[in-house]
């Protein structure tokens, strides 16, 4: 199994990576109510790398006071206090060879707990909010973004990204994936705009692209910052394109002109086959990859290494991000190249609340610590 290709090193962004693993963003709901990271997510996040994994990103940060938090407990990178507490994470991360980026993200219309959301256009979100993570009932009208509105959320991520790196992060994910605001802006569904930032997928993509110029002029040369997107929503898991490849290949002309050092293509039902190819053999990680020339970290189902080895033999991504069994088990790298059982990710560790707290909880009760 070590000789399995997602275990093996990888120079990527002037950097000798340790295998071409990374663990996906996945929101915990465990820190402090104004923000700060806690010595639980400290552990949270080590264990990752203790546990194997090359890269590591984080479930998502919100970036501004003005409506960009997502979930109550949500993690912060606005002010001093917040990136400050960041910097114990960082640093424990780095005791061994792993790197560790940020997701920075703004929920627009999506927050599950705001009922004064921001959005492109004032179109009411289909679906529910998520109880999980804390959000009931419909999710209300959101206001239409003005200019002003854009330019201080667009502030909102250059800050955090400049506070990711002051912290110790090595680069920055932005969010620009399953339905949250970004995404919102390239989908002509809800981005019914009629000025420079809707209509055409150039247009709808500018607000991503200046935020990425924007960060690239803020921070080091060597801090990496790279792009989520996807098609499918978190309220709308079967949304797709209607002129599909075609939509993803205008995507990728976008994104090669804007050029982020990676792109992380999400799936949002957690199966990459059935999500993300559009025939012929063609996902959108792979057109996205083959018209770019910029690293692709892809995900949806990954602990199947059969199909772990068909992406990246395929020429499909160069990195592969896995969720849920590596909350399961934080040492899944470890554990599999040398044939040690696993704990399962089973329902109910993310079932009723998402928490930190309540998936020790819930491995516990199961008897899973030492299968």
């Amino acid at each position: 199994m070590k000789h399995h290709p997602i275990f093996q090193k990888a120079s990527i962004w002037q950097r000798e990576l340790i295998n071409r693993t990374a663990v996906a963003p996945m929101s915990r709901v465990s820190a402090t109510a104004d923000g700060l990271a806690t010595d639980e997510m400290m552990e949270y996040y080590s264990a990752f790398a203790t546990g194997g994994f090359a890269v590591i990103i984080t479930e998502g940060i919100y970036t501004d006071v003005y409506g960009s938090q997502s979930y109550n407990n949500q993690p912060a990178l606005v002010n001093h206090e917040q990136c400050a507490s960041w910097e114990k994470v960082t640093h424990a991360v780095h005791k061994s060879p792993s790197l560790i980026f940020a997701q920075l993200m703004h929920g627009g219309a999506l927050s599950q707990f705001s009922e004064n959301t921001l959005a492109p256009s004032a179109i009411k979100p289909v679906g529910v909010k998520m109880v999980s993570y804390g959000g009931e009932g419909d999710f209300p009208l959101p206001k239409e973004m003005n200019l002003t509105d854009i330019e201080r959320m667009q502030k909102g991520f250059i800050n955090g990204a400049v506070n990711a790196h002051k912290a110790g992060f090595d680069g920055v994910e932005i969010h620009g994936a399953n339905g949250y605001l970004l995404d919102q802006f390239l989908t002509p569904e809800l981005n019914h705009r009629n000025d420079k930032y809707g209509g055409t997928m150039r247009n709808r993509f500018r607000v991503v692209a200046e935020i990425i110029a924007g960060i690239k002029a803020s921070v080091p040369q060597d801090f990496v910052v790279g792009l989520r997107v996807s098609e499918g929503k978190v309220n709308d898991l079967t949304y797709r394109w209607a002129d599909g490849i075609e939509t993803a290949k205008e995507l990728a002309e976008e994104i090669k002109a804007s050029q982020p050092n990676f792109v992380h293509v999400a799936v949002q039902t957690g199966e990459w086959e059935r999500d993300s190819f559009f025939g012929d053999g063609l996902s959108l990680a792979s057109v996205i990859r083959q018209a770019t020339d910029i690293p692709v970290i892809a995900n949806g189902g990954f602990h199947n290494l059969d199909k772990v080895e068909i992406a990246l033999k395929d020429s499909h991504a160069d990195l592969i991000a896995i969720g849920k069994v590596a909350l399961a088990d934080p040492h899944w790298v470890v554990k599999t190249m040398n044939d040690l059982p696993l704990i399962p990710f089973h329902r109910d560790m993310l079932w009723p609340e998402a928490t930190l707290r309540h998936t020790r909880k819930i491995i516990k009760e199961l008897n899973l610590e030492n299968n």
